[in-house]
This record gives C-alpha cells, sequence and structure tokens, in this order.
C-alpha cells in the first residue's frame, strides 16, 4: 500500500486506495475552481405560509470565499440576532463557490440585507431550523491547475476500481477539513473533552503550533504555551484567530478552562467530538486497509446498512433503520447486495449507543478504540457534547466524470463525505493543497 502524507496520517488516513502516481496539480487557485451545490433534501412552504407555523425564513445563498460559520454570524449581526438563529445543514468550504439552504428564526424576507460575495434567494418557510444532514449530499466540479501529467488519472481510476470491486471506489474518510487543513487539532480537543480533559482540550487549541501555519501564529502558540499568560497572550495573538482571542479573555478574567472551550458557538462544541470520532473512525479504516479486508463487501462480523429505498437520484445513502450482522452464512448474500449498490459496509461512529462489530471487523473496532482509551459510555457528556453515535459506510462510489483541458472532476457525494478524500487520491499530494 501506498503511505499518505504526513498531515493526512496524523488524523488516521494512513494509505491510499491507489498506487499509481497522481496527477499533481492545486486546487482552488481561484473559488471558482471549486464549486459546490447542495443535494437539498429539505421541506419547505410557500413564503407566505402563516409565520406562526412556519416561523423559520428558509433561503437559498451562494457563497464565494466566505466559511459557513462566518457568514452565519455577519447575517445575524446585519440583523442585530443571535447568530443561533442561523441554521444550515452542512459547512462548505471557504475557498470555492458554494451553493446551500440557510434557514433564519422569525425574520420577513424584506429583512434580508445584501452581503456582498453572497447571492441570497427566498426559497419559503419551515416548522422548524436546519439540521446537520438535512441534505441528500454535495455536487462538485472541481478544476485542477497545473497537473504534471493529467493522463495519470486514468491509471488511478483503474486502481480505484479494482478497489471498489469493479467500478471506483474510495474509503469513505473523513477529510482533512474535518480536523483543521494546517494544524490537524479538533480531534486532540474532542480527546481530551472526552477524558474530562478540560485544560488538555483548551490547550490543544490556544497552543499546538504547526509549521504549516503562518509565522506568528506559530510564535503565539508556543508564548501561551512557556508563559500561561493570557492576558499577556492577547497581545501576541493575531485578530484572525478570533476564536482563541475569546478564549484568552475568558481565561484572562478568571474563567476555568472548560469555559474557555464553552464560548465556541454550539456547533462548534459539537464538532469537537465529531472530530474525535471522525479520528477514531479514520483509523479504523487505515487499520482495515492495512489487514487487506474488502470494503466493497463484507467479511463475516461486519455490520451492513441496506441503502434507503427512497434516497435522491444520483445519492446512495445507508439506512440506518435497516441493518444486518453479517454472519458465515450470510456473507456471499450480503456481498450480493453490496455489488449492486443495495448496502453498504460500514463502521462505527462510536457514541454512547454503540454496538461493535464481530469477527475481525469487531476486533478493528475495539483495538483502535482501546489504543485511544475510549468506550462508548465516555461520549455520555452534558451539554453540547453529548453524542448516541451511529454507524457511517466505509466505501464511497462516486459515479467520476474525468474530463481535460482543464483537468475537471465532476461527481456527486452523499452528505458527510469528503470531495477531498476522492481527489487526494487522483492528485496525491500535499494535503494543503487541496
Amino acid at each position: 500500500m501506498r503511505d499518505a502524507h504526513e498531515l493526512e496520517r496524523a488524523v488516521g488516513m494512513w494509505y491510499y486506495a491507489s498506487d499509481s502516481d497522481g496527477t499533481g496539480g492545486r486546487l482552488r487557485e481561484s473559488p471558482s475552481d471549486f464549486r459546490v451545490t447542495e443535494i437539498e433534501d429539505f421541506d419547505t412552504q410557500p413564503v407566505d405560509a402563516d409565520q406562526a407555523d412556519y416561523p423559520w425564513l428558509v433561503l437559498r445563498v451562494t457563497l464565494t470565499s466566505w466559511d459557513t460559520n462566518d457568514f452565519a454570524r455577519e447575517f445575524a449581526n446585519r440583523l442585530g440576532m443571535s447568530r443561533e438563529r442561523v441554521t444550515w445543514a452542512g459547512t462548505k468550504d471557504r475557498h470555492a463557490v458554494t451553493t446551500q439552504l440557510f434557514a433564519v428564526r422569525d425574520i420577513e424576507p424584506e429583512d434580508v440585507p445584501e452581503i456582498s460575495d453572497a447571492g441570497i434567494d427566498v426559497v419559503g418557510r419551515a416548522g422548524r431550523g436546519l439540521q446537520f444532514g438535512d441534505l441528500a449530499g454535495n455536487e462538485f466540479r472541481v478544476v485542477v491547475r497545473d497537473p504534471d501529467d493529467p493522463e495519470q488519472a486514468d491509471a488511478v481510476t483503474a486502481d480505484l476500481a479494482a478497489f471498489g470491486g469493479g467500478e471506483p471506489g474510495v474509503p469513505n474518510f473523513f477529510g482533512q477539513q474535518r480536523f483543521g487543513s494546517k494544524r490537524p487539532i479538533t480531534h486532540e480537543v474532542g480527546l481530551a473533552i472526552l477524558r474530562d480533559d478540560w485544560e488538555g482540550a483548551a490547550m490543544a487549541y490556544l497552543g499546538a503550533p504547526s509549521e504549516y501555519e503562518p509565522k506568528d501564529s506559530q510564535r503565539a502558540r508556543r508564548f501561551v504555551e512557556d508563559t500561561r499568560d493570557w492576558e499577556a497572550a492577547l497581545e501576541e495573538f493575531p485578530n484572525r484567530l478570533r476564536y482563541e482571542r475569546t478564549m484568552l479573555h475568558e481565561l484572562a478574567d478568571g474563567g476555568s478552562f472548560r469555559d474557555a472551550v464553552e464560548t465556541f458557538p454550539s456547533n462548534l462544541q459539537r464538532l469537537f467530538v465529531h472530530a474525535a470520532q471522525s479520528y477514531a473512525f479514520n483509523r479504523m479504516l487505515s487499520e482495515r486497509m492495512e489487514r487487506g479486508l474488502p470494503f466493497h463487501e463484507p467479511v463475516e462480523g461486519d455490520v451492513v446498512w441496506f441503502a434507503e429505498s427512497d434516497a435522491p437520484e444520483g445519492v446512495a445513502r445507508p439506512d440506518s433503520s435497516r441493518q444486518q450482522r453479517v454472519t458465515a452464512d450470510r456473507v456471499d448474500v450480503m456481498a450480493r447486495h453490496c455489488s449492486r449498490g443495495r448496502a453498504f459496509v460500514t463502521a462505527p461512529l462510536v457514541g454512547t449507543d454503540t454496538e461493535l462489530a464481530e469477527g475481525e471487523p469487531g476486533e478493528i473496532e475495539r483495538a483502535i478504540l482501546g489504543e485511544l482509551d475510549l468506550e462508548p459510555g465516555d461520549f455520555d457528556l452534558p451539554g453540547e457534547f453529548d453524542s448516541a453515535g451511529t454507524r457511517r459506510a466505509v466505501l464511497l462510489r462516486p459515479d467520476l466524470d474525468v474530463e481535460r483541458d482543464p483537468l475537471t472532476f465532476d461527481f456527486a457525494l452523499p452528505s458527510g463525505s469528503y470531495a477531498t478524500v476522492v481527489l487526494r487520491e487522483y492528485l496525491k499530494t500535499d494535503p494543503t493543497d487541496l
């Protein structure tokens, strides 16, 4: 197997599924080179529906070079409301052109502000806000600039077809941006929270300088690690590191380490624990690769989820209510279901309700959790940090269309999956270029 880049290994992605050399090249030379459009799966009522019953105004927003959280904050600030009244179904990349739904509580269409680099259309009304996962998936159109050898795309596709059991498939890793593209630490914060180590969680975010981030950020992080002088650290931390500065203000005012971590918006607080789950999941997939177990079909002991019967066209999704444990006498039957796209081999995103697999897949799951000193009960946490857990398909089968001149990839993925885990196989470059 081909080893991954050190930044990818740091977040549990140890290998590539393809052995061929990559095309090289760069992504996101301009925002229009990386386009993401949600495949919507959220019911709305007409905009003139009774606001008492449907208090949420639903907007379709096309953003250029906007971080999702930053846009939500700017929108809320323009209207003098809490950011918590702005909801969305999936966080998108900053360095891209993205089209997605937002829902905002208790505003009228005429209240919608004009915001630079944001095209905002009113869709309708809803009885609740958007939640993570209220979308079927995302469509991607990605242009690769200055590839070294674009013809290598064919060799990679052939490798991925072998890995996927006849059609291109890639491990359904959580991508680098889940953990921090240049400073992958969100899972470290989450792991510390799960161990009730609030000081460790706060310092993982404030400290831990990375050679891939700007020099002034590195200096500030080293200063706070060396001194624990929160007041003086505020003079060192650049204004762009606003989350860190908010934490430092809390600590300088006498707040606890937990208080500092809880200064994050609620969705980011949840993200820390989700990142810890994601890291464990990535490690399980890497171990499955190392042991040579298939991803496109089950082995004895695997847990398989059947496909949703009413998923939108072009996006196959597993149905959590239709689970099958694979016994020795069911391996062949379940393999046929998986080969036809009717079922998916899964691994756990561990939480309080997680039941682990049996056989060799179960050995992998237990070994990784043991190495991380985690167990399902650790996720029984107060506030925004609690998680019941779920399972997730181990394989992605993107229906890829590859164009030349310029090298361009068109594909769709189910919600929660990452375009970069597909593109990393093709480019095989530094993940900071993805």
